[in-house]
């Protein structure tokens, strides 16, 4: 039975698997660099969600109303 599995997989798996899943070190590598791509991806995503559900509510963009209200205090 598992022998007859093993000759599935080797079947089923695609030409790329030997090289990148062959040593540990270079598996390890292929992890932490999908991981990181994944989290730049979603952190850019996710800013972007939050910044247009919170449009014209963030300081980056009432700041100008602020900064022009204080100079005009001070003159």
């Amino acid at each position: 039975m598992v022998s007859a599995s093993r000759g599935i997989y080797k079947q089923v798996a695609p030409p790329h698997h030997s090289t990148l899943f062959r040593k540990n070190y270079t598996f390890l590598g292929v992890v932490f660099a999908g991981a990181f791509a994944f989290e730049m991806g979603f952190d850019n995503g996710m800013d972007k969600i939050w910044d247009s559900l919170n449009k014209g509510r963030q300081w980056k963009d009432i700041r100008a109303k602020y900064v022009q209200a204080a100079d005009d205090d001070d003159e």
